[in-house]
């Protein structure tokens, strides 16, 4: 079993918003991480990462739950109505893992919290009206997400100024590129 670090602990705590690096190999891992990234996500199987860096991963690939638990610390759930949403919800938590619920819009949001409870939102937005940008769709969302909850923003593209905005409304974290890191952390802290 892999050594446990919590997702949610990594996103939640400190000052502002939190980092979370889209990585895709160990070196971006370890470019994530000497950057300030709190956390990483990643889409192909985590092991080589989680040996590169000790930052927490949430795996975003349909995974099993015994294969996540080995290597990740936080798994992805799309919401839909398969009828496999609450039992994959168990299953994860049962083993320890974080759950972040994937939502494109305020239904998928209510159901949700209707039928998990999750602690986690990742905000994701999907074809809103032809005026409303990516940004827009997300701090919608965000607005409906209840106090006390976790949210990612996870824009195709995110700039300072929208990390900035996201911030403000009050979302806790946001998933960039690693090569765009460091502009949304802050400067790194000088060499001594």
């Amino acid at each position: 079993m892999n050594d446990r670090r919590s997702f949610s602990h990594a996103i939640a705590e400190g000052d502002g918003i939190s980092v979370i690096a889209s990585v895709d190999d160990p070196e971006s891992a370890r470019s994530a991480e000497s950057q300030r990234a709190e956390a990483l996500v990643v889409r192909a199987d985590p092991r080589p990462i989680r040996e590169a860096s000790t930052l927490p991963i949430l795996w975003r690939a349909d995974v099993a739950m015994e294969d996540a638990v080995e290597c990740a610390d936080a798994v992805l759930l799309v919401f839909d109505d398969d009828g496999r949403f609450e039992e994959l919800h168990r299953e994860a938590t049962a083993l320890g893992l974080d759950c972040a619920v994937e939502v494109r819009n305020e239904d998928d949001l209510e159901q949700a919290l209707e039928r998990i409870d999750p602690e986690i939102f990742l905000l994701s937005p999907s074809e809103g009206d032809d005026d409303e940008t990516p940004l827009e769709i997300v701090l919608d969302l965000l607005a409906a997400v209840p106090a006390g909850k976790l949210a990612i923003a996870d824009l195709p593209l995110v700039t300072p100024r929208e990390t900035e905005e996201l911030e403000l409304a009050g979302c806790d974290a946001v998933i960039v590129a690693t090569g765009d890191i460091a502009a949304m952390a802050g400067d790194l802290p000088p060499d001594v």
